[in-house]
């Protein structure tokens, strides 16, 4: 393997990629370019220009779409080591560089310096139907929530004499242009699954998870789906922020432990209703729930335990290619069945 020759730090927004590389011990000045097509070639030329005869590792602050079409090229070129670290694990790394500023040329030079000293794993890029599928149902998670937004804005329009009709039929036709467009996303949703045989299995081994319904397995199906093949079930975990985080310092100090939540919030959010509906009809998930309980975890505590058991017995299923097993999440009291 070629020996890493530069490293380099991107930060990206909107419009513009500031571009920081070290090359030995040469930190050239922050270059910027365009977050468009041209910008992103440039900044493509310059990294391998930097690498020379041998590589340059990239560190690139993850922003959505505004940095996905670039994080695809630079995966794409031989000569680069791309990384995309957790945007928590780098301000964390910035506050042990007693940084504290936030500016944009500054945050490139924190990426550099993470590129340069840290370990991690380079960053694959997902099938073009698992990115598809992705923007697709985060897509309709937010057309659910501005339905919900209106649909209260509604209801509360309807409560008062002071607003119109034209508010009430406005928004009316609002919400239902958004039904319809979040119906039409589902469907597409729905033929991208059909036509890819992957995804086609693992959207029906969702549907066995008690609590997973069509819209749940959509969205949960679209977040797992452009994670490495390689991930074991406890860096799912690590990627969703469930992990338990205590706070305890010599005999005093004691805070109630909370999950880390530096993690994906849209696939946090998708298991949430599946474990809470679960936690209280299904009775393996039910009694795994009420010995949490039982042992003094508040419900909040426990229903997010449940939703981390849940994610590591999705693992499995997709692993195993067989599907929920409700004896092996959790056993069931014989008073339970009776």
């Amino acid at each position: 393997m070629d020996k890493i020759h530069a490293v380099a730090g991107i930060e990206v927004s909107q419009a513009e990629l500031l571009v920081l590389v070290r090359s030995g011990t040469t930190t050239r000045p922050v270059r910027r370019f365009e977050n468009h097509p041209a910008g992103r070639q440039a900044v493509a030329r310059l990294l391998r220009q930097a690498a020379g005869r041998g590589r340059v590792r990239v560190a690139l602050e993850p922003t959505g779409t505004y940095s996905l079409d670039l994080a695809l090229q630079l995966q794409a070129e031989p000569t680069v080591e791309l990384i995309v670290p957790n945007p928590k694990a780098v301000r964390r790394f910035a506050e042990a560089l007693m940084i504290r500023d936030k500016r944009d040329p500054q945050d490139a030079a924190v990426l550099l310096e993470y590129a340069a000293r840290m370990p991690d794993t380079a960053w694959k890029a997902p099938s073009e139907a698992a990115l598809r599928l992705r923007a697709i149902t985060r897509r309709m998670a937010s057309l659910r929530e501005q339905i919900t937004a209106e649909k209260n804005r509604l209801h509360a329009d309807a409560q008062t004499a002071t607003s119109p009709p034209v508010v009430r039929d406005t928004t009316t036709a609002v919400i239902d242009a958004m039904e319809a467009a979040r119906k039409a996303l589902t469907r597409e949703a729905k033929v991208l699954i059909a036509a890819d045989p992957t995804l086609s299995r693992r959207f029906t081994l969702l549907l066995s998870v008690p609590g997973i319904a069509q819209c749940s397995a959509l969205r949960i199906l679209g977040e797992l789906v452009v994670l490495p093949a390689n991930m074991s079930e406890r860096q799912w975990v690590s990627h969703a922020g469930l992990y338990p985080v205590e706070h305890s310092s010599g005999s005093s100090v004691r805070r109630p432990g909370r999950i880390g939540k530096a993690g994906c919030r849209e696939l946090r959010t998708a298991l949430f209703m599946p474990a809470l509906v679960a936690a209280r009809w299904a009775p393996s998930v039910e009694a795994f729930y009420q010995r949490l309980i039982g042992r003094g975890l508040a419900k909040l505590q426990a229903l997010v335990a449940v939703m981390r058991k849940l994610l590591h017995a999705i693992h499995g299923m997709f692993a195993s290619n067989t599907p929920f097993d409700p004896h092996r999440f959790s056993p069931v009291p014989l008073e339970a069945t009776a």
